[in-house]
């Protein structure tokens, strides 16, 4: 289960060049935001990556992770770059929650080095996409198989809040709603 004290969000490259170009890229938006407001809110850090030459992030996402800078890699997994690992490693945490694109090259390549690490990874289902769904379904069954937890946005901002009584409760309400 997720805990607020040990876990991040990473965000991977939702950049407007091939964000443009995903598959339900409005449900995909719709549960990033979902994700970045609710972590936010709950004192979670997040970790923020761009692909080489594919743009920057896209405005709604930038504008909800405020002045976190973008960690621009080349490499697809974000574990293979120096920046993003010693930002990660900096920060303590043992949980990483994925989202981000594309599901079967980025988001994939970073889970399963980020398991091969010692990590425990959750990624939103309902948070990532490619551009063809088929290459999303056939990443999540890798993902999977490989120790990867599959959850969902709301999954993964309930199992982080624990408890109706908790003080955030309702700002966590209205983002879900």
């Amino acid at each position: 289960m997720l805990n607020r004290n040990e876990s991040l969000l990473c965000i991977i490259d939702l950049q407007g060049s091939l964000f443009r170009v995903m598959a339900e890229k409005e449900e995909l938006l719709e549960n990033a935001q979902k994700l970045v407001a609710g972590a936010r809110i709950l004192g979670i850090p997040l970790l923020l990556t761009e692909q080489v030459n594919l743009g920057n992030t896209i405005g709604e996402i930038k504008r909800a992770t405020g002045d976190i800078p973008a960690i621009v890699k080349a490499s697809f997994s974000c574990w293979q770059d120096e920046v993003f690992r010693e930002r990660l490693i900096g920060l303590n945490r043992r949980q990483v929650i994925l989202i981000g694109i594309e599901a079967h090259i980025c988001v994939y390549q970073t889970a399963r080095d980020l398991i091969k690490h010692g990590y425990d990874v959750h990624v939103a289902a309902d948070g990532i996409s490619s551009r063809r769904p088929l290459n999303r379904e056939i990443a999540l069954r890798r993902m999977e198989r490989e120790g990867v937890y599959l959850t969902s946005t709301e999954m993964i901002l309930f199992e982080l809040l624990e408890t109706a009584l908790d003080p955030k409760a309702r700002e966590i309400f209205r983002i879900v709603k």
